[in-house]
């Protein structure tokens, strides 16, 4: 199992078998977010494509899903679906 320092959770965890995309961005997920992370901000990103209505094809959309995956894993304030409830521990 690969190991990777998470940016989120400031932690040694699993990290991703290969990057999620190509590019400096892509390697950067792959070297600097876990797993872990990594499935919570699809999640994520599915929720605010499907409240928010947003194409994969508009360049704006993309751009703010890229924002808010950089806030996400930065832990800053990103944005979630509203009306979202995490789920209890």
């Amino acid at each position: 199992m690969r190991t990777v320092f998470c940016r989120k959770y400031q932690e040694d965890l699993e990290g991703l078998p290969t990057p999620p995309y190509p590019g400096p961005q892509g390697q950067d997920i792959y070297e600097n977010v876990s797993k872990k992370a990594w499935q919570e901000w699809q999640a994520r990103q599915v929720r605010l494509i499907n409240e928010k209505a947003l194409s994969m094809i508009n360049p704006d959309d993309r751009k703010y899903l890229t924002e808010q995956m950089l806030k996400f894993f930065n832990n800053e304030d990103a944005d979630e679906a509203d009306g979202f409830v995490p789920p209890e521990a």
